[in-house]
């Protein structure tokens, strides 16, 4: 049996995060590594991952330092959707069971485990595992016949049109792969839905889809601020932690599920609430406060009196008397002082982001700002609620910036402020009372 982890493509709604999304850190491992563990703990020790040519380096890097597993990796040359990813790696799938997983969805242990016992007992040709939502999911939703076997696959409805609300979620388990990729082979379509239309032709050809409900966690990572759920999830289902080098001060305060990794040092005053991640050598200075299911990277400075709520922090970011609330930063950031991450509209409202040429409603009234990798903010700055900054930008001084900012791109207050000649004269005696004055008081 091999596990098939579709990883060649693109996060295009993840702007301005432009890692892929299986590389993204959490509790100092990349998502890829929690995602192979996943699979391992089900039974899983054989793996097909299929990437990409800007990513297979990353993935070999990640993969080596599993224990016990087998990697074959194959390269998806274009993101051309799941069906596509398969043909690529079709000389690692013949003949053997397969499941197929999706990387950037957060599952448990179970969802593996119970697919493949189907599977492993069933008379199915394939299997998959539905979810109910209670809202509307921007993804696949399945109609089922009264023995839970699948009928036809609805991709991407329109919101009110859904067949029912069970949701398509990305672990499938074939027991004949050279029989799916000759139905992939087949279909004519110009959506980019091919794998799930092979499905449809299976169910059509009389092949057995049996659709297994699936009741544990499950978190998609869509757009950026899917990230909390992610960090929640690890953070709930971890044990509080400090490694013997982290260094604390008698006069800071830690409560609640911390992790503090190798090298942490946290100053006098600092006050952490957990849960909270702290990752290796970062430094959490003076009169700090860290609460609510922060998640901080390695190598970055919380400096004097900054406030850190339920945020998601980068690598080797820097901040210095800030409030950073409900946002998400990417790598290598620094805020100069007295920067304010806002995340709660005046009229308390939910946040919506624009994605392409819709309007997203995030279903969270805090959320502050989104910003990609090696973004500098400069001091007193002010970032409304949802707002995205692009990578490598400056936000000038005194900005108050309320919109997105593409990559590479410098907001400035204008007009500048002149240079002319001092002419101004100090008085010298003033300061010489002044002095004077201050001796008296001592």
């Amino acid at each position: 049996m091999k596990a098939v982890l579709l990883c060649g493509g693109s996060g295009k709604r993840m702007f301005p995060i432009t890692e892929d999304k299986f590389l993204l850190d959490f509790l100092g491992k990349p998502l890829l590594e929690h995602q192979i563990t996943t699979a391992r703990n089900a039974g899983l020790t054989h793996f097909v991952i299929i990437g990409n040519p800007d990513n297979t380096a990353k993935i070999e890097q990640v993969t080596r330092r599993i224990p016990g597993i087998e990697v074959d990796l194959a390269v998806q040359k274009e993101s051309l959707g799941i069906a596509d990813a398969l043909k690529s790696a079709e000389p690692f799938l013949r003949g053997q069971l397969l499941v197929v997983i999706n990387p950037n969805d957060v599952f448990s242990s179970s969802a593996c485990r119970e697919i493949i016992a189907e599977a492993e007992v069933g008379a199915a040709s394939s299997y998959m595992l539905g979810y109910e939502v209670d809202k509307y999911f921007p993804g696949g939703y399945l109609q089922v016949n009264s023995h839970d076997e699948l009928v036809r696959i609805v991709e991407k409805p329109n919101p009110g049109e859904e067949p029912s609300n069970l949701v398509n979620i990305l672990i499938h388990c074939h027991n004949d792969p050279e029989e799916l990729l000759r139905y992939i082979e087949t279909v004519r379509t110009t959506r980019d839905d091919v794998y799930e239309c092979a499905l449809d032709n299976m169910v059509k050809a009389g092949r057995k889809i049996k659709v297994i409900p699936y009741r544990d966690f499950w978190a998609p990572v869509k757009y950026p601020w899917h990230i909390f759920k992610v960090v929640e999830y690890f953070l709930d289902n971890a044990q509080p932690y400090t490694a013997p080098s982290a260094r604390i001060s008698e006069k800071a305060t830690i409560e609640g599920k911390v992790i503090l990794s190798d090298n942490v040092r946290v100053l006098e005053n600092a006050v952490i609430r957990g849960p909270v991640y702290i990752g290796a050598n970062s430094v959490i200075g003076n009169s700090v406060l860290v609460r609510d299911y922060s998640h901080i990277g390695r190598n970055s400075v919380i400096g004097y009196s900054t406030e850190v709520k339920h945020s998601y922090i980068g690598d080797n970011c820097w901040f210095h008397s800030n409030y950073v609330g409900d946002s998400i930063i990417d790598n290598d950031c620094s805020l100069g002082a007295g920067t304010v991450l806002a995340n709660f509209r005046l009229d308390e409202a939910n946040i919506r982001i624009k994605v392409g040429d819709s309007l997203i409603d995030t279903g969270y009234d805090k959320l502050g700002a989104i910003i990609g990798r090696g973004c500098r903010i400069g001091v007193n700055a002010s970032l409304v609620p949802g707002v995205r900054v692009g990578p490598d930008c400056f936000v000038g001084p005194h900005i108050c910036l309320r919109q997105d900012l593409a990559a590479r791109k410098a907001a400035l207050l204008e007009p500048r402020y002149q240079v002319k000649e001092n002419k101004t004269t100090l008085d010298e005696d003033k300061r010489k009372e002044l002095l004077r004055k201050l001796e008296k008081q001592g």
